[in-house]
């Protein structure tokens, strides 16, 4: 399934290490799910999470936002419409460019070589297609610049945030997204909290083909709303799908 960024406005993040609302169906109006997390995840309630959202809403997409690669295997790859590689700005090397090193390197080998590899994404896929691995997988991900602005959540310790940006970096990280990495996706991550608009002003000024993505403390229409009309072309919202499945269903534009 290709995923239209231009027709999407509400974005689920699920958490694998979390327990699913037993109601599925609160998920009916989002326009795709992402699933991911920091804390707890491993490839098999990755894969239990994706299969479930599949089984409520085989029409939107799905997509899977590893943290590490033991989080994807060929199962997960097959199951999901696209991988979301994030690349952290403000975080330390590791999480903006060497996770992403490491996987392609592992990719570029032969098959012969990466068979009984650790790398569950390049072991199992590559020993399974061998050549044609290379384009299947390349076909499916895609890499989002990140800026975590929450410096006391699991995903700031996690990729090596110290310090919160500014508005101004945040519009330079947009603006480098667009027009040096190329990246389709720029993700403001508050984790939990709600950062406000000021963040979303600042970047969505410069972007123009990349979608804008804004998570993070989104609990009510006047949030969602609030972040919407500040620029953002989605909003993402995780923690209330979780806790609160009726305030989850407020957060829904077009309900």
């Amino acid at each position: 399934m290709d995923i239209d960024w231009n027709s999407i406005t509400h974005v689920t993040k699920v958490d694998p290490a979390k327990e699913l609302p037993s109601d599925l169906e609160v998920l009916e109006g989002t326009d795709l799910v992402l699933v991911g997390g920091s804390d707890g995840v491993t490839e098999s309630n990755t894969l239990e999470a994706i299969r479930a959202v599949d089984a409520h809403l085989p029409s939107v997409p799905v997509c899977q936002e590893p943290d590490s690669d033991d989080h994807v295997s060929r199962e997960t790859i097959d199951a999901v419409d696209a991988l979301a590689i994030p690349a952290v700005y403000n975080g330390d090397r590791e999480h903006f460019v060497g996770k992403h090193v490491d996987l392609f390197t592992e990719i570029g080998r032969k098959p012969d070589e990466v068979v009984g590899s650790s790398v569950p994404v390049v072991g199992d896929l590559l020993a399974s297609k061998g050549a044609d691995a290379v384009s299947d997988l390349a076909s499916k991900l895609f890499g989002e610049g990140y800026v975590v602005q929450h410096l006391e959540s699991a995903a700031a310790d996690r990729a090596g945030v110290e310090s919160k940006w500014t508005p101004e970096q945040v519009a330079g990280a947009a603006l480098a997204t667009e027009t040096f990495y190329g990246f389709p996706i720029f993700y403001v991550e508050y984790s939990g909290t709600y950062g406000g608009p000021a963040d979303v002003e600042a970047a969505s000024r410069y972007l123009e083909e990349t979608t804008l993505l804004y998570g993070g403390g989104i609990d009510s229409a006047d949030r969602a709303a609030e972040i919407l009309e500040a620029g953002a072309d989605a909003i993402v919202v995780g923690d209330c799908f979780h806790d609160d499945p009726e305030t989850f269903r407020e957060t829904i534009p077009s309900q």
